[in-house]
């Protein structure tokens, strides 16, 4: 193992050994090497005549660039553009990123948190906390509602022994007593990965209040029982609540709740500020330590390095221009307002008796998505019959559920959509 990563595991170790523990095998191995990217940013700072470190083209001063490309770039510095980004991300951007954390979730005021490190979005920032922490055969908590990609993150990329619970009571809330007991099964293992994702995908739902005290409790219950947590929090959705359930992210509300528990946020303004195709996320830790922020940051920029190097310095530069606008926040709350629409559009239809015969609709309060239980026939014929008669498209989930993205549909167009399922579903039923 090489020495400065034995030297941030000891750091952690004496800080907090619960969350040594946590590490997975690799995650103990990684640190951020002492290499190039060190020695130029060094160079940046004290080599005022030459700078001959890093491996870019410089003309007259600035990143060379073609004229094609920076035309129709051409209020920005090409600095902005064309130079490689930090292996953590721009600065600057990291810094307001975390000032927006901080106004958008009042929880975490007073707690320390680190300063967000850019990934490749939400993806990538979900496969960091999969090498740092998962080893073959540690337990990955999730509900049954999930977003299918976590198995190939957390399971395929890392070996993890999925244990799921449903999602919902019986009577529809969340079901908080299924995922503590679903904890407790690990305690002989002493370790397990929870994956929390609100607004999740794909039912579009969000804890209440009352929901999210509960939860919060049943995993301080579940650390004072002696089992080491990671708690990721995929906020991938977030700020788009519509209705009944809170309104910031769990991960103020676990920060410093137990010293088994180590809460880890991943977000981006991917689905936040609608720039799907930028691949701008984020991954944060908190920690009562500042020693362990500074060590978990040190080797998550070592996978980072280790692996795509940095995030594209264009996504950076600009996000950043959008957050430093002055017209961000009444430009966010417009799109917002559209998406609530479309959300409440959706309850609105869902009443329809007839609709009733054919599925029910699991609750939902946030998010781009919503969910249907199909009572009388299975999801995914239902999901060919759609696309060749109706040229409608939906996702099927296992035998019963589909998932519906009122997001890309525009509001005037969501009767229409809901009626092509109910129509589709009538098909199938007189087939049989």
């Amino acid at each position: 193992m090489h020495e400065t990563a034995q030297k941030l595991n000891e750091q952690i170790r004496e800080a907090n050994p619960y969350f040594y523990e946590l590490l997975s095998d690799l995650g103990k191995e990684l640190y951020y090497p002492k290499g190039i990217l060190t020695q130029s940013a060094e160079a940046k700072q004290k080599a005022s005549r030459f700078n001959a470190t890093i491996g870019i083209a410089i003309e007259d001063g600035h990143p060379m660039y073609l004229s094609v490309i920076q035309e129709n770039l051409s209020r920005f510095d090409p600095a902005d553009l064309y130079d490689y980004a930090p292996p953590a991300g721009k600065v600057e951007l990291r810094k307001l990123w975390k000032e927006k954390m901080l106004q958008e979730n009042p929880s975490l005021q007073g707690k320390e948190i680190s300063l967000p490190i850019v990934t490749n979005a939400l993806t990538h920032g979900l496969s960091i906390a999969a090498d740092l922490f998962m080893n073959s055969g540690d337990p990955l908590i999730l509900p049954d509602k999930l977003w299918g990609n976590y198995n190939m993150i957390f399971g395929t990329r890392r070996g993890a022994r999925t244990v799921t619970y449903p999602f919902y009571t019986e009577d529809g809330g969340l079901n908080i007593s299924g995922m503590k007991e679903a904890l407790l099964t690990q305690k002989a293992h002493g370790k397990a990965i929870l994956l929390l994702n609100f607004p999740n995908n794909p039912t579009g739902y969000t804890p209440t209040e009352e929901e999210a005290t509960a939860l919060v409790e049943a995993i301080r219950e579940v650390a004072e029982e002696g089992l080491n947590l990671v708690v990721i929090t995929d906020d991938a959705y977030f700020g788009l609540f519509y209705g009944d359930s809170i309104t910031e992210s769990l991960f103020g509300r676990l920060a410093n709740l137990h010293p088994r528990v180590l809460p880890v946020k991943v977000d981006g303004a991917t689905k936040e500020e609608f720039v799907w195709g930028f691949r701008v996320g984020f991954i944060t830790f908190t920690s009562e330590y500042p020693e362990v922020l500074s060590a978990l940051e040190s080797k998550t920029m070592g996978i980072i390095r280790g692996t795509i190097s940095n995030v594209a310095h264009p996504s950076q530069t600009f996000v950043l221009d959008a957050l430093k606008s002055p017209d961000f926040w009444d430009q966010k709350q417009e799109k917002f307002e559209i998406m609530k629409k479309r959300a409440l559009k959706v309850k609105e239809i869902l009443k329809v008796e007839r609709y009733q015969e054919v599925w029910k609709d699991y609750a939902f309060n946030s998010g781009y998505f919503m969910c249907l239980k199909l009572k009388r026939v299975s999801a995914e014929p239902l999901r060919q019959h759609l696309l060749e008669k109706y040229e409608v498209g939906v996702i099927a989930l296992g035998q019963t559920d589909i998932r519906v993205a009122f997001s890309c549909v525009e509001e005037d167009q969501l009767e229409e959509l809901f009626e092509r399922i109910y129509q589709g579903a009538k098909d199938l039923e007189v087939a049989e």
